[in-house]
């Protein structure tokens, strides 16, 4: 019994940091909830989609891309945009103006299936600028794999 009660105090110490650490980890992946994101730094777009992407290699998109991606796109798209298999891989997005088109509207409208969403709409969460930060964040994670940026350059 003494015994049990040493080994219990001596494996504490470890314990709390490890379920700190556990904690920050689920956090970082996003807490479930949609949000919006601060933008500001970003050249206001206006009331008018725009459709092409017009954050493209802007350093500030991507920072900001990045904040919002793990915050609202993580949990079901991956950490660092690379998916698990739960949702696409969206670093496999063209980097065209049609994709751009079709990365907008999803965002905006979700997906469903069978009278299900499968993804949220975030019409009423994100912004345009936020939207296009986060394809920015995107295709500039893409870029890093050299396979994956063959296949979309």
């Amino acid at each position: 019994m003494i015994r049990t009660l040493r080994a219990a105090a001596l494996a504490l110490p470890l314990a709390i940091p490890l379920a700190l650490a556990t904690t920050a980890l689920v956090h970082a992946h996003g807490d479930g909830a949609p949000s919006s994101i601060d933008t500001t730094g970003l050249e206001p777009l206006g009331e008018n989609d725009r459709d092409k992407n017009p954050y493209v290699g802007n350093a500030k998109a991507v920072e900001i891309g990045a904040s919002g991606y793990n915050k609202n796109c993580a949990r079901c798209h991956g950490i660092d945009a690379k998916s698990g298999g739960m949702a696409p891989d969206l670093r496999e997005l063209d980097k065209t103006e049609a994709s751009d088109i079709y990365f907008l509207t999803r965002v905006r409208g979700g997906a469903q299936r069978d009278g299900r969403y499968r993804m949220p709409p975030f019409a009423d969460i994100l912004s345009q600028e936020a939207i296009w930060a986060i394809r920015t964040y995107i295709e500039s994670e893409a870029d890093k794999d050299p396979a994956i940026a063959a296949k979309i350059n």
